[in-house]
């Protein structure tokens, strides 16, 4: 069974719209196949904190307690250092972030949804897919 393991402007774009595009792909996919890794839920709760708006704060809070977070765990540590070697090697590395949520989800076997797919689609071997941009 295919996982997805959503970025932050994927979660930012169902903040803004809960009934959204995002929304009815998970609806579709079903919720018990999507996740998010802790670091995007750090990227969330700085943004959120950054706002200083309680409503947008408590909105990511809800947002986050109703999808599984994954904490960073061997062997996301072996694929990140392959993955961060090859591209340094290209000389086209990408955003410390945006290496650790796609080593993770690498590691996982899990599809990355991004509206990034600039960054995501330089990690070798990585699967992703933008749901904003799909009709």
């Amino acid at each position: 069974m295919k996982r997805f393991s959503l970025d932050t402007n994927i979660l930012a774009d169902l903040v803004r719209n809960p009934a959204g595009v995002v929304a009815q792909h998970i609806a579709e996919v079903g919720e018990a196949r999507v996740a998010v890794s802790i670091v995007v839920a750090c990227e969330l709760r700085f943004g959120a904190a950054k706002s200083g708006s309680p409503r947008l704060a408590k909105r990511v809070e809800e947002i986050l307690a109703a999808v599984e977070t994954i904490p960073l765990e061997s062997p996301v540590d072996k694929v990140h250092a392959t993955a961060r070697r090859a591209l340094e090697a290209k000389g086209a590395p990408i955003g410390p972030n945006n290496l650790l949520i796609g080593a993770q989800a690498k590691a996982l076997g899990m599809t990355v949804v991004t509206d990034n797919l600039g960054e995501f689609r330089r990690v070798p071997g990585l699967d992703v897919v933008d749901w904003l941009r799909e009709t």
